[in-house]
């Protein structure tokens, strides 16, 4: 790692300035997490903190929400649901946003995310999240979605960027379309570096082009995680299946955006081929070195406070 500057944003309107790199929260890990000594300096941009998927969590009790419990009396959360359909047919959101704003309500998350995808139509829920027609219609649909979720749980959220696997023709680019929703619903965006590099290698995109298009205000997180070639196409086809090591080329692009962004929470998911908690730690601690190196944090993290004072 080299050191870089950042540059800080002129303006945020995204809380977890206090987080440094982050784990996603996995049930096998509970006994190393609760076995590690907890951080008494919050505020140095360097807490760890963990991340769950919401859905996860619909619950009406029993051990995974005492699990959950455990957790938060030492660690800020960050909750980020899979099944808001953000894009595409809402009816059925009222329903899912009282379980996400209940959650809410209990656990107090410092951050929440969702993807600017879809994944119902008609009532039918796919359990994927795929990627919008990047057409005007789509996007007033996904302010729309953006809109009804932020005004249901009363809080601001992130949307992340997708996967892309196939190219089609649009009508903006992917940068375009997301600050342009972002900006008309006052969301935040979850920038997911691996997500991005797969779709520069899938489709073709340039992918520090598209970093360069992301207004740093608007930017609130950001994702790395490990991805495997397609087993028939290979390299032709990389799949953003969170099972296995980040890669070098997704550290580098991590690195560039922070030149961009300045320090920002940054979460390490593995959702597959679950490693022992010690090999996550030292991913993590990779992650916050490249935070550390960035000269510009302290200064960005002191004006998050006070803004959010």
């Amino acid at each position: 790692m080299k050191v870089h500057e950042c540059n800080p944003p002129r303006q945020s309107l995204i809380a977890g300035a206090h987080l440094g790199a982050g784990l996603g929260l996995k049930a096998e890990h509970l006994d190393d997490i609760l076995a590690l000594p907890v951080e008494e300096a919050i505020c140095t941009g360097n807490s760890l903190w963990f991340e769950v998927h919401t859905e996860n969590y619909f619950v009406a009790g029993g051990p995974r929400l005492n699990y959950l419990r455990s957790i938060r009396e030492n660690y800020d959360l960050s909750f980020h649901g899979v099944g808001g359909s953000l894009g595409y047919d809402h009816q059925s959101m009222p329903e899912h946003i009282q379980q996400v704003k209940a959650l809410i309500n209990e656990f107090q998350p410092t951050l929440i995310s969702e993807h600017a995808v879809w994944s119902r139509s008609g009532g039918a829920y796919f359990a994927d999240l795929m990627p919008l027609p990047r057409t005007r219609d789509a996007l007033q649909s996904l302010v729309e979605g953006i809109d009804r979720y932020q005004s249901g749980i009363g809080r601001r959220i992130l949307i992340e960027n997708p996967t892309n696997y196939l190219d089609f023709i649009s009508e903006m680019d992917e940068p375009q379309f997301l600050v342009e929703a972002a900006q008309r619903s006052g969301c935040g965006l979850l920038i997911d570096i691996n997500n991005l590099y797969l779709s520069s290698k899938n489709t073709g995109i340039d992918a520090t082009e598209y970093l360069s298009q992301i207004p740093a205000e608007l930017v609130g997180e950001i994702h790395m995680a490990g991805y495997d070639p397609d087993p028939e196409l290979g390299q032709a086809l990389l799949i953003d299946s969170h099972a296995a090591d980040i890669d070098g080329p997704v550290w580098a692009l991590l690195e560039h955006a922070l030149s961009l962004f300045g320090h920002r929470p940054v979460l390490i998911e593995r959702d597959a081929n679950i490693p022992p908690f010690a090999e996550l730690m030292r991913e993590r601690q990779t992650a916050q070195g490249y935070l550390d190196q960035c000269s510009g944090h302290t200064a960005v993290a002191n004006g998050f406070q006070k803004e959010a004072r």
